[in-house]
Order: structure tokens, then C-alpha cells, then sequence
């Protein structure tokens, strides 16, 4: 028993890993292109993240990579955007593997539910740091970047993600166990 909890984590922690390195990886080559602020490529894979394997690791994964993107890139600027993103994306992660893993939640409102969670503490935390930065911060700010320009990064997310997730269950890849 105790052997097969190690694996178990072991494998999670591998799979965090992976994730992790994707969110460094993807903004990297999407900015190359001048999409990453479009194409949101960084929720992509802490989204995968708390899908794959649950909220602990989910929440890890959102905190650790644009921490992480910051310090070897200096993109986000840790202050205020890098720090408002590790909120934002811990919440993905988080409330993707806890609706989804923990809740038993069809992957695609699973989905939608941490998309829409992780936007409301980006909000939140935008609101905040912003004015702790002095910069300009409202409400039609967060609908434009939360939703108008993010358009193309939601229908990507919304079309990708669950393909993958459904790929790997099918293949036996992936189990709902927590």
C-alpha cells in the first residue's frame, strides 16, 4: 500500500513537472509570434495541471510558473502583473483539479468553472496590487483583458484542454482516482 501511494505521487509530482516546464516553454514560443497575450499560454498548462492530476499540484503548478517565468524571462514583471498571475493562476489550477477531480465534474463545466473562478481572483487581485502600484485598474480593464482580448485564448483553452484530458483517458493514461 505504501509503495503504491509512493508511485503515485511520484507520478503526480512528474506530471506537475512537466506541466510546470510546458508554462515556462509555451509563452516563450507564443510571444515569439506576439500571440501570448491572446492565446493565454500559460493557463494552458495549469489548467492541464489541476485537471490531470488535482488541486494540490494544480495550485502548485499556478503559483510556481509565472513566478518562475518572471525570474528566467522577466516576463510578467513580477510586480504587480507577475504577482497578480501567480493568484490567478493558482486559482486555475486549484478549481480545476477540485471540480474537476474532487467534485466529479464533467471536465467542460469543470473547466469553465476554474476559467471563470481564475478571472474573478485575477480581478481581485488586479484591483489590489494595481492600486498598491498606483496604475490605473477598473472594471472595464478587467473586462477587456479578462474577456474581449483574451477571446482567442478562451475558445483555445475551451477546444484543447478537454480534447487532451479526453485523449488520455481513453488511451488509459489518465484515471479520475484521486
Amino acid at each position: 500500500m505504501f509503495q503504491k501511494k509512493v508511485h503515485f505521487q511520484a507520478v503526480r509530482l512528474t506530471e506537475t513537472a512537466l506541466c510546470i516546464a510546458l508554462g515556462l516553454l509555451l509563452p516563450t514560443v507564443f510571444h515569439a509570434f506576439g500571440a501570448g497575450n491572446v492565446l493565454l499560454p500559460m493557463h494552458i498548462p495549469v489548467l492541464l495541471c489541476g485537471l490531470l492530476c488535482g488541486w494540490q499540484y494544480g495550485a502548485v503548478c499556478g503559483m510556481v510558473v509565472p513566478f518562475l517565468s518572471s525570474v528566467f524571462t522577466g516576463m510578467p514583471p513580477i510586480f504587480p502583473v507577475g504577482t497578480a498571475m501567480i493568484f490567478e493562476l493558482c486559482a486555475y489550477g486549484l478549481l480545476a483539479g477540485l471540480l474537476y477531480r474532487a467534485r466529479n465534474w464533467n471536465v467542460y463545466i469543470a473547466l469553465i468553472g476554474a476559467m471563470l473562478g481564475g478571472r474573478l481572483v485575477s480581478g481581485i487581485a488586479n484591483t489590489i496590487l494595481m492600486g498598491i502600484a498606483g496604475k490605473p485598474y477598473g472594471f472595464s480593464i478587467f473586462l477587456s483583458s479578462a474577456f474581449i482580448t483574451a477571446w482567442p485564448g478562451i475558445i483555445l483553452q475551451l477546444v484543447l484542454i478537454p480534447i487532451l484530458i479526453l485523449s488520455l483517458q481513453k488511451s488509459g493514461l489518465m484515471t479520475r482516482e484521486t
